[in-house]
């Protein structure tokens, strides 16, 4: 007699998925305090602590080195732990250094070094919460709903940045830059008591005996580096990534001080690049239906790229407001270029990796791409002072326009369609 197996349950869709509604909201109110920190910090540097261009440098390097220094690690650790528990931690983490801030600046202590050290914590406990957080999704919802789960974790992500800055910049008009890192710390309590409420099935992957940290480094690397279409991503993302972090370093000071414009307008430059992220998000399933898969990460590059010419133009435009137009532009195309990619591509990543690789794979990924971020900040902080904010922004373009050519010369960029099935444990040769 033929057995029958019983039908599997319907997928509960996401906007009635409890679990992922409640993560959603603690990391888009995340985000949201997130936002204000981000205007405030090179306000607090620039305007209040009258910081150089090597001293942004330095406070921009600090933020990220983590990923370099103990990015390939943390992947190990958060592939045998359960990821909810570490992002929790790590938020908590992230909430008490952000009110250090306030509270030095209330004694009248505040120093650029402080700023310094509070961002090399911040930016340990961002490795250990975002290496979790892109592996955490395939635990948190069913493996076809990833794509979807991306795209409404980024559309709010964009909202939030739509708003954060513009109401940042406006609250810097009368509050002092310190004390909106309390918002912040905010954001992040609220993310960490959203994530004590969410409920999955996640279980640590079994650790083979006999292997020992280095050799799980190894493996996570070695997936990467050799896969078809990981590794020209990577070498594509990195690229792009080490040339943009030049531009962005120096971003602050050719705003506040070259282009002499305020808070208000510096926060709506953020906010216009966030309302081409919100764009993105909604449309980015449509243009890979249209376009393809492969060729649309292609062309995300090239506005990501293109999008960020604005920022040298902006010196040449002869008036507060052309320059104010230009800057706002070129944050609207780049992040819409932003977006497309990485939804494609992070999506693809957590599709067919094998779970037990996932914190592996990540943190692999997390060094190649945010790694070269801290040598970078130092390089635009050489550059800004030896050669000028101009000529320093025109190589940050010139490389991230040839960061193209990896993803350009690999079999991705001729793809309609990318794997949508999970890999065999063990991955690509």
């Amino acid at each position: 007699m033929p057995s029958h197996q019983p039908p599997s349950p319907p997928t509960t869709p996401l906007r009635r998925d409890l679990n992922f509604l409640v993560f959603w909201l603690g990391q888009t109110l995340s985000q949201f305090g997130a936002q204000l920190g981000a205007v405030a910090m090179p306000v607090l540097a620039v305007s209040l602590l009258q910081a150089t261009e090597w001293e942004v440098g330095v406070l921009n390097a600090a933020n990220t080195v983590a990923f370099l220094v103990v990015g390939l690690p943390v992947g190990a650790w958060v592939d045998r732990f359960i990821k909810r528990r570490i992002m929790i931690r790590a938020d908590l983490v992230r909430m008490l250094a952000m009110l250090v801030i306030p509270l030095l600046w209330y004694q009248d202590l505040l120093q650029i070094w402080h700023l310094w050290i509070i961002a090399a914590v911040i930016g340990i406990a961002n490795v250990f919460f975002d290496v979790s957080y892109q592996s955490y999704i395939p635990a948190l919802v069913e493996r076809e709903q990833i794509s979807e789960a991306n795209a409404k974790l980024e559309t709010t992500g964009q909202v939030s940045r739509l708003a954060g800055p513009a109401l940042g910049g406006g609250l810097l008009v009368v509050l002092a830059a310190p004390l909106l890192f309390i918002g912040q710390a905010i954001g992040y309590l609220v993310s960490a008591l959203c994530l004590t409420r969410v409920r999955d099935d996640e279980i640590p992957a079994t650790r083979v005996a006999g292997t020992g940290l280095v050799a799980e480094i190894r493996e996570g690397m070695a997936y990467v580096v050799r896969h078809p279409l990981i590794g020209p991503i990577a070498a594509t993302t990195g690229t792009i990534n080490f040339f943009s972090t030049i531009i962005f370093t120096l971003l602050p000071i050719l705003a506040l001080r070259t282009l002499s414009l305020n808070t208000v307008e510096l926060g709506l430059v953020y906010s216009a690049g966030a309302v081409g992220g919100l764009i993105a998000a909604s449309l980015t399933p449509w243009v890979s239906g249209k376009m393809g898969e492969g060729p649309s990460l292609v062309l995300g590059t090239l506005l990501t790229a293109g999008g960020m010419a604005g920022f040298p133009l902006s010196i040449l435009a002869g008036g507060l407001r052309p320059s104010f137009a230009i800057l706002a532009a070129s944050m609207f195309v780049m992040t819409v270029g932003v977006l497309i990619y990485n939804i494609i591509q992070v999506s693809m990543r957590q599709t067919i990796c094998p779970p037990r690789l996932l914190g592996r794979m990540n943190a692999s990924i997390r060094f190649i791409v945010w790694g070269v971020m801290p040598v970078a900040s130092l390089l635009a902080g050489f550059l800004g002072t030896a050669l000028g904010i101009s000529a320093a922004l025109w190589i940050g373009v010139a490389g991230s326009l040839a960061g193209v050519l990896p993803l350009l010369l690999s079999p991705v960029a001729r793809m309609r369609s990318l794997p949508s099935t999970q890999e065999h444990d063990g991955g690509a040769s």
